[in-house]
């Protein structure tokens, strides 16, 4: 309750302008890179053709050893992604509890000294984003292990009806799958851009804006995008 008391105290308008340029710029990357213009897709919705591709070549394999890996390694990669969050959540709840440490560092930083409740707001900002994204990675981590299952469950002959439905299907929970880890990505990179809150609202406003064309970089217009569409017909 002391925290919802004085936010209108403790927040100015140019922390408040921060932060909704901050919310806003999240929403509107994630929705750009999901839904992208037609004559400019983004990385993430061109990965989706390969992945339904890759399931039905899939079924011309004999030995699908290389498919079982390649997923292994997919949810080897979500699992270490949502350990990374469960240790960076424990140590940011532990600096809610002591800002002690941050306020040394931020007295450094600043000659004025930075209340105790603004610096667990910025944190509480961190954690937001950070337990998000573990969210996400727990739930990328799961349709990945539904995507095996549902590849396992495949029948060998080529001429039975079920072959294509379920190849078709695990298609599709393996990009549901992989959207939700690029939305875990795209939390852990704001939760990074959102530390230069400590700095004040104008490092949450270059946080923002780094951390944003970083990531539209790599959606739109990076090395490897282009190679992806070299190979798109």
């Amino acid at each position: 309750m002391e925290l919802l008391d004085n936010l209108p105290l403790t927040l100015t308008a140019a922390d408040v302008a921060a932060l909704a340029l901050l919310v806003v710029t999240w929403l509107g990357v994630g929705r750009l890179i999901e839904h992208p213009p037609r004559g400019r897709p983004s990385v993430s919705f061109l990965m989706k053709r390969y992945r339904r591709d890759w399931m039905f070549e899939m079924l011309t394999r004999d030995n699908r050893i290389f498919d079982g890996n390649t997923l292994t390694g997919l949810r080897e990669g979500t699992a270490f992604f949502a350990s990374a969050c469960m240790i960076a959540m424990g140590g940011g709840l532990a600096l809610v509890g002591n800002t002690e440490p941050l306020t040394g560092i931020a007295r450094e930083l600043d000659a004025a000294a930075i209340p105790a409740l603004l610096l667990k707001i910025k944190l509480l900002l961190i954690l937001g984003f950070v337990a998000n994204a573990f969210l996400k990675f727990v739930w990328s981590h799961r349709l990945f292990g539904y995507c095996a299952i549902m590849m396992a469950a495949i029948p060998n002959d080529p001429d039975d009806r079920r072959v294509a439905v379920r190849a078709g299907a695990a298609a599709e929970i393996n990009i549901n799958a992989a959207r939700n880890f690029n939305i875990g990505l795209r939390a852990v990179y704001f939760a990074i851009g959102s530390a230069g809150w400590l700095l004040g609202p104008l490092g949450l406003v270059a946080g923002t804006v780094l951390v944003t064309s970083m990531t539209l970089r790599r959606e739109f217009t990076s090395a490897s995008r282009q190679a992806i569409m070299d190979d798109v017909p």
